[in-house]
């Protein structure tokens, strides 16, 4: 009776660690695994710089940009009609709820 007992007891001590073990590899797995997705989905604003760049210097005099003016950003009207139109088919279509519908012909009127 007592190596019988003392049998189950070591296989319970070994399924323990075990099982310990591998919740702590699942969960470090997993903090990797997050890591990586969050890295992943913050954009980049930085273009990568190959090893034998110059080094860029302390201060950089300021750059002046110019804003150049877009004549034709206004649509015409036949735009505007053409896109009423086009969101007054989805709204009977059933895709635009009705306030969706007058949401969107407040924004492209104006």
């Amino acid at each position: 009776m007592p190596g019988l007992i003392r049998g189950v007891a070591r296989t319970a001590v070994v399924a323990g660690t075990a099982s310990a073990v591998s919740g702590r590899v699942q969960r470090r797995q997993q903090g990797r695994w997050a890591a990586q997705d969050a890295a992943a989905q913050q954009p980049s604003y930085a273009a990568p710089q190959p090893a034998y760049a110059e080094p860029q210097p302390a201060y950089a005099a300021p750059q002046t940009v110019y804003a150049v003016p877009v004549e034709a950003a206004a649509p015409s009207m036949d735009d505007k009609i053409s896109q009423l139109k086009e969101l007054a088919s989805l709204r009977d279509a059933g895709v635009l709820t009705p306030e969706e519908f007058d949401a969107q012909k407040a924004r492209l009127l104006g």
